[in-house]
């Protein structure tokens, strides 16, 4: 197979007077640094979009205001289990009656693929639920408590809405 010109400087080239054969090495050089012309780069390119992360600290802080703006107070954020496979919550904040929230923040751009209740999985629902377990441990009485899910949903450029769902979903009793 011949490559055009073009493709074979990007692929390394064996140099040496050695054959490549079993117990023998060959030595490669490295392809060489591509040339780029910022002037050509930028001409087509589009604002660079946030990333994922962001977005969803982005989102976290606009449901935390929501829900302080409803009287709850923030207790921790981002909580997560020790080890692999462990729970991460988003928000634990607590309602003025001390009822304990542990709130899961979702963000969507549109309501096409079901929206953000039906983007948590029962095993994600399970990890939420084993990391409000670990995070109780440290009170001397467990609280009333309650698993919501607030969504955030909206395109980046206008003002999001902001969805609180309340009892989102159960957890058994131990």
């Amino acid at each position: 197979i011949q490559c055009q010109p073009s493709c074979q400087s990007a692929w390394p080239t064996r140099t040496g007077n050695q054959p490549d054969g079993l117990g023998q090495h060959t030595q490669l050089e490295k392809p060489p640094t591509p040339i780029r012309n910022e002037d050509s780069m930028n001409t087509f390119r589009q604002a660079p979009r946030p990333i994922t992360k962001q977005l969803g600290d982005d989102a976290e802080d606009q449901a935390l205001t929501h829900l302080q703006e409803q009287g709850l107070q923030l207790l921790v954020r981002n909580y997560r289990t020790p080890g692999r496979g462990g729970g991460e919550i988003d928000l634990i904040v607590r309602e003025p009656s001390g009822t304990v929230v542990f709130v899961e923040v979702r963000r969507r751009a549109n309501q096409h693929h079901g929206g953000a209740l039906a983007s948590i999985s029962r095993m994600k629902q399970q990890r939420i639920q084993y990391a409000a377990q670990h995070y109780l441990r440290a009170w001397r009485q467990w609280p009333p408590c309650r698993f919501d899910v607030v969504s955030v949903e909206g395109e980046l450029t206008n003002p999001p809405d902001v969805v609180w769902i309340q009892g989102a979903f159960d957890a058994p009793s131990y």
